[in-house]
């Protein structure tokens, strides 16, 4: 009977264990973009979907609430915690799931998963603050490489095409046999260049075909050039205007714009432990200045009417230049951390919670998350002029390939007219007569001997 009695309990346990289904955890979280946003009565954004694959992983459900406090979790004066971490050490929630940073002091009053996102400290600032050095190049960056491709395609064509105009046009060159063509290779590409310079190079084409390229490549240039010239005043005027910050180091050197970040955030904590003499001074600075942001978004607000740069978190910043166009990142990243998901201490529950994150990691969803909730919304606008490209000048560049066209038409219809004139008092082929014209005019002028008549031979 004991057998018997010893499967039967066996069998309760097991079916009070199925009828439980899987486990509920309660999730404590915070509201910040992207990672918790609200939606209707629901949440959405990065740390959502994170819960969301952990929990399909590890086959949990849970029950999400915000914290109540607003706060991530740090020590009071009495040595008791507050926030999302205080309501983990207190049991009010079994897990918190926030870009909540690793930290050593969070790890003595609970366990933290493997990081599922890499940070540092950075700070964000109005474009116009941060500008990089002159580079020695730079007047070339005012037009695109397609552009620059452009106008280069577009002399070689055009000296070309003055070229075979001052060739095949009969009021260009009347007499090849006698007279030497000014236009050769070489001075119709200075004269191309010279228009493009303003400068100009005589002598001028006489015939209309002639007339017509060189009006129009003149038309070419002055638009170029006035293009050139308004972003190069553009250029000019920003880079005067701009202080070059890159750098906590640059940062803590200056006087002409305040810093701050959040107030004790695990950013300030860093500044107030550091070792290091510049970041312990920034730390004094904002601590006698009181330039602390309540919020990160009222940093991103302060950034944005300039004279303010914000320090936080590298991750946090870059969602911010994402979707406040006129701000930009400093390129240095100190303090490298990452986020994790808190647990309480000894929780049988963790070591299955990095083990998800390490595999939605290696599989990509974390790219994946990372990607769609850090999209960028910005057009390529700032206050320096964007390189030209060929496509906001394609009316100009289709103008000048309609008078090639036309020149080149015009020389054709000039030599054919006088071909027709000389077939008809020779009694010969238009054809040929403008087959022995052309051949003439591109041999260089060169005239073939004539055979002795009938009087010399006697």
């Amino acid at each position: 009977m004991a057998p018997l009695g010893l499967i039967l309990v066996s069998s309760a346990l097991l079916a009070g264990v199925w009828a439980a289904g899987p486990q509920t955890l309660r999730v404590t979280t915070i509201k910040e973009e992207p990672y918790t946003m609200s939606k209707g009565s629901e949440l959405e954004g990065f740390c959502i979907d994170l819960l969301s694959a952990v929990s399909k992983k590890l086959d949990f459900k849970y029950d999400i609430h915000l914290v109540k406090d607003g706060r991530y979790g740090q020590t009071d004066d009495s040595g008791n915690w507050n926030g999302m971490i205080g309501e983990v050490v207190r049991g009010e929630a079994d897990i918190a799931v926030a870009p909540l940073t690793l930290l050593a002091k969070r790890e003595t009053a609970v366990d933290m998963s493997k990081p599922f996102m890499q940070t540092g400290l950075s700070f964000i600032l109005i474009k116009d603050l941060a500008s990089d050095d002159s580079q020695f190049l730079s007047l070339l960056n005012l037009f695109s490489t397609e552009m620059w491709m452009g106008v280069l395609v577009a002399y070689l064509l055009t000296s070309v095409c003055i070229f075979f105009v001052s060739r095949i046009s009969p009021s260009e060159w009347e007499q090849p046999e006698k007279e030497n063509n000014c236009f050769t290779l070489s001075h119709s590409f200075w004269y191309t260049m010279g228009a493009l310079t303003l400068q100009g190079a005589g002598p001028h084409p006489k015939a209309l075909s002639g007339r017509v390229i060189t009006a129009v490549w003149w038309l070419f240039s002055l638009v170029l050039l006035a293009c050139y010239f308004a972003n190069l005043s553009l250029w000019l005027h920003s880079d005067s205007q701009q202080l070059s910050i890159k750098s906590f180091e640059d940062l803590a050197n200056q006087n002409l714009i305040e810093y701050g970040t959040i107030k004790d955030s695990s950013s300030l904590a860093f500044f107030k432990n550091s070792n290091n003499p510049t970041y312990h001074r920034i730390y004094e600075h904002i601590k006698e200045a009181q330039s602390y942001s309540l919020t990160a978004e009222e940093g991103f607000r302060r950034a944005q009417k300039g004279n303010y740069a914000f320090i936080g978190e590298s991750v946090s910043l870059d969602l911010a230049v994402a979707r406040y166009c006129n701000l930009t990142r400093a390129p240095e990243i100190i303090g490298m951390r990452g986020y994790s998901i808190a647990a309480p201490l000894g929780s049988t529950l963790l070591k299955n919670i990095s083990v998800a994150i390490l595999r939605l990691s290696e599989s990509g969803e974390l790219d994946y998350f990372r990607s769609k909730w850090w999209a960028s919304s910005c057009v390529a606008k700032n206050g320096k002029s964007a390189p030209l490209k060929p496509s906001s000048l394609k009316g100009i560049y289709l103008l000048l390939a309609l008078g090639l066209g036309l020149g080149l038409f015009l020389a054709l219809m000039e030599l054919a007219a006088k071909s027709r004139k000389i077939a008809n008092t020779q009694q010969k082929s238009c054809c040929s007569v403008m087959s022995a014209e052309l051949s003439q005019r591109f041999r260089g002028g060169e005239v073939t001997s004539p055979e002795p008549s009938e009087k010399s031979k006697a």
